[in-house]
């Protein structure tokens, strides 16, 4: 169910670069491969060059503190793993 979220996502960032770097002088190709592979990330920088600096740095900084949260996510469950789990 996430995984077919994400990728909706992920296929939408990849339309609207496509159809709006046109628009601004830009590779639609370039923005779209990038966008499929690194989303909201390159999404925030693509409105950073194109004027639209705060919405660029919004997406920009949630998609860094969605990542660092998934990191620890990750971690912690490593080390629950890895320490046996809690202990009751």
């Amino acid at each position: 169910m996430l995984e077919t979220i994400a990728l909706i996502i992920q296929v939408g960032i990849v339309v609207f670069l496509a159809i709006d770097a046109p628009k601004h002088g830009k590779n639609p190709w370039l923005w779209g491969i990038l966008g499929f592979f690194f989303g909201p990330l390159v999404l925030g920088i693509y409105f950073i060059l194109t004027n639209r600096k705060v919405v660029g740095w919004v997406i920009i900084v949630i998609s860094i503190l969605y990542f660092f949260l998934v990191m620890l996510t990750v971690i912690g469950v490593i080390f629950l793993v890895l320490t046996g789990g809690a202990a009751g």
